[in-house]
C-alpha cells in the first residue's frame, strides 16, 4: 500500500499525557504515519480531566479536534468518518461501544481497533464488564491491532473472533528521546502512574532498595500515588513528568527501572513504551520478568530482577563499563526495530495485507445527550 491514506484515529487522549501512556503511543505512531505522507486526524473525548492538563494542543503531525458526546462525533464528524480510508479506534475510549457502532454504521474504508491494553481488555470482556468493546464488535474489525503479542493473538481469533489479531506494539521518537548533557543525579528511577498491581514491585524492586542503600538516590515520577504512600527520604518524586522532559529524566538515572503490570506478565510479550524511551536515551534498564522480554531485549541489552536483593547487587556490584555496554547494545536494539516510523511503516504494512470480508453486523447503536 504505497497511496497517501486519509488516516482518522479516535483514542482515549492525544493532547494530553497526565495519568495516560496512551498519549506517547498515539503522538509516536501518528508522527511516524505523518512523515511518511499520510493524513492523520484525531478525534479525542473532550472531558475535563485531560482539559485541565493538556500538553499537546496544537500538534504539527496530525489534525486534533475535539467532540462532547457520541451525538456531537455523529453529527459533526459523520464525514470525516465516511471518507477517511482507514479509521481505528483505541481501547478505553469513553463510551467506546457506542462510538464503535457509530463508526461502524459510517466507516466505508478499513475499520480497525487499536487495543493498548489488551489482557486487561480480555478480562473485562470475559466478565462482561468491558465499557470500550463488546464481543459482537469484534469480528466487524478489519484488523484487530494489539499491544500484546505471543499467545494472545491467537486467543484473539480463536475465543473472540477476530479476523486478523496482529501485534502493533508501542515505539520511541529517536528525535526526541536520545542521551542529553545532563549530569547523573539518580542510581535508579523509575516512571509510571499509579497502579496497584505494580506497586508491590516498585516497592521491592525500587523502595526496598532505597531503605537498604540510604547512600545511593531514587527517584518516582508519576500521578496518581495515594497520598498515604510513605517514600523514603532518598528517594525524589515528581507528581507529573511530561514527554518533553522524559529524555532528561532518563539521562540523569544511572539506571531506570520498569515494572508490568500482572495482566501484562501474565500475557507475557506486552513490552511498555517506557522499556523503549529509556533505551533510546542511552539509560540501562532493570525489568522484572515475563515471557517474551527477551524477544524484544535479548540477555546481552538488559538486566532484569524479581527480588530487592537483586537490585541491590546490580546497583552495589556491576561495573561502569558492563552498565554502559548494556545500555549501548539496547539502544541499538530499539534504534533498528522500534521506532516510530519503523511502526508506522509496519501498520500501513498490516493494512495492505488481504483479508476475509467484513460479516454484516446487527449493530446496536447507542446515543449520549
Amino acid at each position: 500500500m504505497t497511496q497517501r491514506l486519509d488516516i482518522v484515529f479516535l483514542g482515549l487522549s492525544l493532547s494530553s499525557s497526565w495519568g495516560n501512556g496512551h498519549a506517547t503511543t498515539f503522538r509516536g505512531l501518528l508522527k511516524g504515519l505523518h512523515e511518511l505522507g499520510h493524513r492523520v486526524t484525531f478525534l479525542e473525548r473532550d472531558v475535563p480531566w485531560y482539559a485541565n492538563h493538556r500538553d499537546l494542543r496544537d500538534p504539527d503531525f496530525c489534525t486534533l479536534r475535539y467532540y462532547e458526546t457520541t451525538n456531537d462525533l455523529r453529527r459533526t464528524y459523520a464525514g470525516c468518518l465516511q471518507q477517511a480510508d482507514v479509521v481505528v479506534v483505541g481501547s478505553f475510549v469513553p463510551e467506546g461501544r457506542a462510538v464503535i457502532d457509530i463508526v461502524a454504521s459510517l466507516c466505508t474504508g478499513q475499520f480497525c481497533f487499536y487495543d493498548i491494553d489488551t489482557p486487561v481488555t480480555l478480562a473485562k470482556l470475559a466478565a462482561d464488564d468491558c465499557d470500550y468493546l463488546c464481543r459482537r464488535q469484534i469480528p466487524y474489525f478489519d484488523v484487530y491491532f494489539s499491544f500484546t503479542g505471543g499467545p494472545t493473538l491467537a486467543r484473539l481469533a480463536a475465543d473472540f473472533g477476530a479476523r486478523c489479531a496482529e501485534p502493533l506494539y508501542c515505539s520511541v521518537d529517536p528525535e526526541r528521546h536520545r542521551r542529553t548533557a545532563d549530569p547523573i543525579r539518580w542510581d535508579l528511577g523509575y516512571l509510571g502512574t499509579y497502579s496497584s498491581d505494580r506497586q508491590a514491585t516498585l516497592d521491592a524492586l525500587l523502595l526496598e532498595p532505597a531503605r537498604r542503600m540510604p547512600d545511593r538516590r531514587f527517584v518516582v515520577a508519576g500521578s496518581q500515588f495515594p497520598s498515604e504512600t510513605v517514600w523514603p527520604s532518598n528517594v525524589d518524586r515528581i507528581e507529573h513528568l511530561p514527554p518533553a522532559d522524559h529524555a532528561s529524566f532518563y539521562s540523569r538515572q544511572r539506571y531506570t527501572l520498569n515494572v508490568t503490570r500482572s495482566s501484562m506478565i501474565a500475557a507475557g510479550w506486552s513490552p511498555s513504551v517506557r522499556l523503549f524511551e529509556a533505551a533510546a536515551c542511552g539509560t540501562a534498564i532493570i525489568s522484572d520478568r515475563w515471557t517474551g522480554l527477551d524477544s524484544f531485549f535479548p540477555t546481552a541489552t538488559i538486566n532484569t530482577a524479581g527480588q530487592a536483593e537483586d537490585v541491590i547487587d546490580i546497583l552495589s556490584s556491576q561495573s561502569d563499563r558492563v552498565r554502559l555496554a548494556l545500555a549501548k547494545r539496547a539502544r541499538a536494539t530499539i534504534l533498528a526495530a522500534h521506532t516510530s516510523a519503523a511502526r508506522a511503516r509496519e501498520f500501513v504494512s498490516l493494512l495492505a495485507r488481504p483479508r476475509s470480508a467484513r460479516p454484516a453486523l446487527d449493530l446496536n447503536i447507542e446515543s449520549a445527550a
